[in-house]
């Protein structure tokens, strides 16, 4: 009597089968083409002149500046090298755009290698941290003495 020949697994341990770079990195492509579309946009059609975009809601029902106030006009002055007047739209977003970039630099690494994305910046800590940051910046701007921080 033969026994039945016994085959390894084909997956690796944990499941699911590696998948290919172009397959793996394709979430990547549809951010940075995104990214990239919403850039162009930005930078030919002027978030200056009024009635080419829609109103911040926030702004619209409360006149209050909401955190992301100014961001299209953040990438618009980006966008055609005015770097001055784009951290003026918006500091906080300005600051935040290297940590931004530096993330997806990560997690396009990351996924290459075949690992989930992971950052200390995704911990409680740095989270709630941020939440406080951004909870603080929106009050302080719509404060009078903090005009500067307006967009």
């Amino acid at each position: 009597m033969s026994r039945p020949a016994v085959h390894a697994h084909p997956h690796p341990a944990g499941g699911g089968e590696r998948k290919s770079p172009v397959r793996a990195l394709m979430p990547h492509g549809i951010v940075l083409a995104g990214a990239a579309a919403a850039t162009a946009l930005v930078a030919v059609v002027d978030p200056n002149q009024p009635g080419h975009y829609p109103t911040c809601p926030f702004l619209a029902m409360t006149g209050y500046y909401c955190p992301g106030c100014g961001a299209m006009r953040l990438v618009n002055a980006l966008a055609h090298g005015h770097v001055g007047t784009a951290f003026g739209f918006n500091p906080l977003l300005f600051l935040l755009l290297p940590v931004l970039g530096y993330l997806y630099v990560r997690w396009t690494v990351l996924s290459v290698r075949g690992r989930p994305m992971w950052s200390a910046l995704f911990r409680p800590v740095a989270v709630y941290s941020f939440v406080g940051v951004v909870a603080v910046y929106w009050v302080v701007r719509n404060l009078p003495f903090a005009h500067a921080l307006a967009p």
